[in-house]
């Protein structure tokens, strides 16, 4: 069985308020409800194609704009696998490691919208399976794949005997 999840391609300068409009986080914090607005203000769409193990891919400073962690978190919540993209802004590449989504940061030009594609964060490679290319993208050092694979920052650091809250 193939493990790969399709792209879903954005453009440039994504805003948190972009990935959740401002509007919908006044009206509940429920991350089931606010899932099915994600990028609505985008492609009212885009919501319905995205399934389980998909991967948004965009292009340069993906998440500027607030500081808030509704953003990531309604990703994390609508099955996204991982986020794919030339940078992140500082904030939100801090709070989405935080909760547990996974980043990615590589040259994003040649993925289109609905390729097959798959991330070894591991290797630090993407391949695109639909155009048989590999991408080497910048890997996560080792303590941040522990707090992905951990769940976030709070599951990792309550599973470690070194550490007391």
């Amino acid at each position: 069985m193939d493990n790969y999840g399709l792209a879903h391609k954005l453009g440039n300068n994504i805003s948190t308020d972009d990935i959740i409009a401002v509007k919908r986080k006044r009206d509940s914090l429920d991350m089931e409800k606010l899932t099915k607005y994600l990028f609505e203000d985008i492609d009212s769409f885009l919501r319905s194609k995205i399934k389980q193990g998909d991967y948004i891919v965009a292009g340069w400073n993906f998440g500027c704009g607030s500081s808030r962690e509704a953003a990531p978190l309604v990703i994390l919540n609508s099955g996204v696998k991982a986020v794919i993209a030339k940078s992140f802004a500082r904030i939100f590449y801090r709070n989405a490691i935080s909760i547990g989504l996974t980043l990615f940061e590589c040259n994003t030009d040649d993925i289109n919208d609905g390729d097959k594609i798959r991330l070894d964060l591991k290797s630090g490679k993407l391949l695109n399976v639909s155009k048989n290319r590999t991408y080497v993208g910048k890997p996560l050092p080792t303590f941040m794949l522990n707090i992905l694979n951990s769940g976030g920052l709070i599951s990792y650091l309550e599973g470690r005997d070194d550490f007391s809250l």
